[in-house]
């Protein structure tokens, strides 16, 4: 499958230089894929181990999770900017260079230095998150789909083994929870040798190249009707997403399952989607409309959250996951291809990129202390589900307006 890809995007190029430069392009761009979760995911695991020992407080704690989210609602509007003056490549450059000295700040067991690492490491993943849609819509304009299938699957990949490795890591193998959470580094050191030889080879080239046709400021964005369908249905697959990260383990527990097993669900659920996450923007790439996309992942999470709701079955609470695992796999990888699809070009996409990600991190960070907050009223998991119901449903209704075969700013 891989050397099919490679063979379909370098078939009508010319030269070594150049087939060389498309290779390590692709795998940059996969690279950037790995370092865009596992230093969040690889935490959750973590932060009891890492409260105790360096003395947080519940609530402090839990910001080690919600500071990235916060980081990215702030710096999604800035990647485009910086991106435009500076290049795309160079940019995703100064990306993974925070991300690795993040993550290496934030495994030193030293109050500050845990949460100015974190900060860090959001800022480094939002940067990247922006441009790298941009990236794809630039090198690759007939391929977007396909690209986009390429590197959510890695992302979700990276992703789900670092929720599951953190453990063994810093027990089985008794690195501690600093090595374990250092580890995650190493992806981010191979994406700066990559991306350095990348942003070399794109200073040489022409600057007419880098410099987008059409270009407009961002205030024009946040005036289009359109892009903001696409950033509601961004901001609110990424409600459910991350609510469902915080909150599904506690569900499948009150209604029944271990606090292992409910954990592996989750795991299962990120796995169960990966198919969805490479499969969804390959065929939205040949769709004129998105629509039909958008409505049978509606039925997705209709299902998954519905029977979260009404059974509690085991066999009723693997069907649910396994639902839940397909829509948000495939909401997620449809909201990044709508990001290259509904642009006309480079600019606009990391334009609409950072609007779309600047609104999606903010209710990613609000949703789960939402829900946490109507569980703490109510004592029962009915009127959350029923308010991620409601949420779902508002997904496919931008989905479907966002999915019409129409471009931002026209």
């Amino acid at each position: 499958m891989i050397f099919t890809v490679l063979e379909g995007i370098f078939s009508m190029e010319n030269g070594y230089s150049e087939k060389l430069y498309r290779i390590l392009l692709v795998a940059g761009i996969v690279i950037v894929a790995f370092n865009l979760r596992p230093a969040i995911t690889s935490v959750g695991p973590l932060i009891g181990i890492i409260r105790d020992d360096v003395g947080l407080s519940n609530w402090s704690a839990g910001l080690l999770t919600s500071l990235p989210l916060i980081a990215f609602a702030v710096m999604s509007p800035a990647a485009p900017k910086l991106g435009n003056r500076y290049s795309n490549e160079r940019t995703l450059l100064l990306g993974l260079i925070l991300l690795f000295v993040g993550i290496s700040a934030r495994s030193i067991s030293v109050i500050v230095l845990l949460f100015i690492g974190t900060l860090f490491v959001g800022m480094g993943i939002a940067i990247c998150n922006v441009l790298l849609p941009s990236v794809i819509k630039e090198k690759f304009p007939e391929k977007v789909g396909l690209m986009t299938s390429v590197y959510t699957t890695a992302m979700g990949v990276f992703a789900a083994s670092a929720s599951g490795l953190s453990i063994p890591f810093a027990q089985d193998l008794q690195l501690g929870w600093q090595l374990a959470l250092l580890v995650w580094a190493t992806p981010a050191v191979l994406g700066i040798v990559v991306w350095s030889y990348l942003s070399r080879k794109e200073k040489a080239r022409d600057d007419a190249d880098r410099h987008y046709v059409g270009s407009v400021g961002d205030s024009q964005m946040w005036k289009s009707p359109l892009a903001w369908q696409v950033a509601c249905f961004m901001g609110l697959q990424s409600f459910l997403f991350y609510v469902t990260i915080s909150w599904l383990p506690e569900i499948l527990h009150d209604n029944g399952l271990s606090v292992t097993a409910s954990g592996w669900m989750l795991s299962f659920a990120q796995f169960v989607g990966l198919p969805a996450s490479f499969i969804v923007p390959v065929v939205a790439g040949r769709l004129r409309s998105q629509r039909s996309i958008v409505f049978v992942m509606g039925l997705c999470a209709l299902g998954g959250y519905g029977g979260l709701l009404l059974g509690e079955s085991f066999t009723t609470m693997v069907i649910s996951t396994i639902l839940v695992g397909i829509t948000l796999s495939g909401m997620f990888a449809l909201a990044l291809a709508f990001l290259g699809m509904r642009a006309r070009n480079a600019r606009q996409a990391a334009v609409l990129s950072g609007m779309a990600q600047s609104l999606g991190y903010t209710l990613a960070a609000v949703g789960p202390m939402f829900i946490g907050y109507l569980y703490d009223v109510t004592h029962a998991w009915s009127i959350p589900l029923i308010t991620l119901i409601g949420v779902a449903i508002l997904v496919v209704t931008f989905g479907m307006a966002a999915g019409r075969n129409r471009y931002v700013l026209e």
